[in-house]
C-alpha cells in the first residue's frame, strides 16, 4: 500500500497564488446572498421535511407502553396494563405487530394521567403541581453569545413541562425562527408574530396619550396604518397549535427584526410608552396567562428590544452557557449589560416618580439561574468547578452533558424528546435523554419553589383581607 509523502512544511507554505486563483470563483455581488439565502431554503425545507405528514405538518411519534411506565406515568407495567384492560373507555393504544408493543399519541397519555389522578394510588403525584388562581409563570431564556445551547435548551424544557402534563406556550422572539422551525410553525410574516402585540401595546398608548395632547390643546399624533391594523389583533390571534397536543407557538420570521427599528421609532414619538412592558402586558390584557401554565420566551443573541420585552416579561431567567473562558467571560458581560439596561430604565422612570409624588418602580425576578450546556466531564471538570465557586447559588450546580443523542437529534430538526428510541441503542436513548431529564428536574424544582412561595403570599394576603 502506497503512502502518502509527507510535506516538509506545514500547508499553509508553498501555497501557488495561480492554484489559489483556479478555485476561487467570481466576485460576489447582493444577488449572491439572495442565491444562497435561496438554496439554504432549499436545504431547511427538505430538512424540515422529514417526519412531515402529506400535508406538511410535522408530527409527534407515538410512545410505547415501556416509555410511558419509566418516564410519564408512575406506574408499574403489568399495572398499568391491568388497569387498560379493566377500563375499556380508556385509550388501549395500537400494536404494530399482532401482540406486539401497545403505541399512544401524547394526547391519550394525558388522558390516562388524568384517569390515574383520579382513580390511582392516593400516594403518588400524577398530575404535575399547579396552585390554583395563580398565573402562568414565563420562563425566559437568554444570553447574547450564540452557540451556547439557548434555543437547544428553551425547546427541551417546554417539551419536558408538556410530558409533565403542563400546558406551555412558547414565543420565539427571535428572528431566525429556529425555534419555530423545531415546532413546526408556519409563519409568513411579521403579522403573525408578536409584532402586532408589541405595535398594539403602542397604539393604545398612543391613543391615551392623544386625549391628553387634545385636553392639552395639542396637534394629537395621526395613528399610522400599521398601528391602526395592529389595533384590531389580539394574543389569541397570533397563537397557533404544533404538533405536540398541550404546546402552542407564537413563532418568528425574519420580518420580525423589523421591530428593533420600529421600536424606537416610537419611543421617540412617547417618550412616556413603557416599551418594555409590551409583551407581557398584552398577554396579560388578553388573558393569555389563564391559559396556559408555562410561557417559554426563546431570545435572540443580542440585548435588543425585543430580548428587552422578554426579560421584563419573565418571571424566571435561565442563561446557558459553556464551561469555557470565553463563554463564561462573556456570560459576565452579559449580566453586567442587564444590569446597566435595567437600573437605566428604573432611574429613568423613578425620577419622574418621584417628581410626582407616585411610588417607584423596581424590576424583579423570581429566580435567575445559569445552565451549564454541552458539558464534557472529562474535559471541563475543573472549569466548571471554579465557575460553581464564583457563581455559587446562581450556577445550576447540574450539568447539561453533551451525548450522540442530543447531536443526532439535532440533525434531524427534532427534540430528542421527539425521537423515537428506536432509532437508537438503548443505552444510548436512556443516557441522551437523561442529560435533558435532569435539566428539566432543576428547573422544576426552582419553579415549584416559586410557585409554593407565590401561594404561600397570596393565602397570606387572603388572611389578611
Amino acid at each position: 500500500m502506497a503512502t502518502i509523502p509527507r510535506p516538509e512544511q506545514p500547508p499553509y507554505f508553498n501555497i501557488s497564488p495561480d492554484a489559489a486563483l483556479s478555485d476561487l470563483g467570481t466576485p460576489a455581488g447582493s444577488d449572491d446572498f439572495a442565491a444562497i439565502a435561496t438554496a439554504c431554503a432549499r436545504g431547511r425545507d427538505d430538512l424540515a421535511s422529514r417526519g412531515l405528514q402529506e400535508d406538511g405538518k410535522k408530527t409527534l411519534r407515538l410512545f410505547s407502553t415501556w416509555e410511558i411506565t419509566k418516564y410519564l406515568i408512575p406506574v408499574a407495567t403489568p399495572h398499568f396494563r391491568r388497569v387498560l384492560k379493566a377500563n375499556p373507555n380508556l385509550p388501549q393504544g395500537r400494536s404494530e405487530t399482532e401482540g406486539g408493543a401497545k403505541w399512544f399519541t401524547l394526547d391519550e397519555v394525558l388522558r390516562l394521567r388524568a384517569h390515574f389522578s383520579t382513580e390511582g394510588s392516593k400516594t403518588k403525584e400524577y398530575l404535575p403541581y399547579r396552585p390554583k388562581g395563580l398565573p402562568a409563570k414565563m420562563v425566559a431564556v437568554a444570553n447574547f453569545k450564540g452557540g451556547v445551547g439557548k434555543t437547544s435548551t428553551c425547546a427541551h424544557l417546554a417539551m419536558s413541562a408538556a410530558l409533565d402534563g403542563y400546558k406551555v406556550l412558547v414565543i420565539d422572539l427571535d428572528s431566525q425562527g429556529s425555534m419555530t422551525s423545531i415546532f413546526g410553525g408556519r409563519v409568513t410574516d411579521e403579522w403573525h408574530t408578536v409584532f402586532p402585540l408589541l405595535a398594539r401595546h403602542y397604539a393604545d398608548h398612543l391613543r391615551r396619550e392623544n386625549l391628553a395632547r387634545l385636553d392639552r390643546g395639542e396637534t394629537p399624533i395621526a395613528l399610522d396604518e400599521t398601528l391602526s391594523e395592529a389595533l384590531n389583533l389580539t394574543s389569541r390571534d397570533v397563537i397557533q397549535p404544533t404538533h405536540w397536543p398541550n404546546i402552542d407557538l407564537i413563532g418568528a420570521q425574519l420580518n420580525l427584526y423589523w421591530a428593533e427599528f420600529q421600536i424606537p421609532v416610537w419611543r421617540m414619538q412617547a417618550r412616556t410608552w413603557k416599551l418594555w412592558d409590551a409583551l407581557s402586558d398584552r398577554l396579560a390584557e388578553d388573558g393569555v396567562l389563564d391559559d396556559y401554565d408555562l410561557v417559554f420566551l426563546d431570545t435572540p443573541p443580542a440585548l435588543g428590544y425585543l430580548t428587552i420585552n422578554g426579560l421584563a416579561a419573565s418571571d424566571i431567567l435561565l442563561v446557558p452557557l459553556g464551561a469555557s473562558f470565553l463563554e463564561f467571560d462573556s456570560t459576565g458581560r452579559f449580566f453586567d449589560m442587564l444590569h446597566s439596561t435595567f437600573r437605566s430604565i428604573e432611574d429613568g422612570e423613578n425620577t419622574a416618580a418621584r417628581a410626582l409624588g407616585r411610588p417607584e418602580m423596581a424590576f424583579e425576578w423570581d429566580a435567575v439561574r445559569a445552565v451549564l450546556t454541552r458539558y464534557d466531564a472529562s474535559q471541563q471538570g475543573e472549569l466548571a468547578a471554579l465557575m460553581q465557586a464564583y457563581l455559587g447559588r446562581t450556577l445550576s450546580p447540574h450539568r447539561q452533558d453533551f451525548t450522540a443523542l442530543i447531536g443526532q437529534a439535532g440533525e434531524q430538526v427534532n427534540g430528542i424528546y421527539e425521537a423515537d428510541y428506536r432509532d437508537f441503542n438503548r443505552e444510548t436513548y436512556v443516557r441522551g435523554r437523561e442529560a435533558f431529564d435532569e435539566t428539566y428536574a432543576g428547573f422544576k424544582k426552582l419553579l415549584l419553589g416559586v410557585w409554593r412561595r407565590d401561594e404561600i403570599a397570596a393565602d397570606r394576603g387572603a388572611q389578611v383581607a
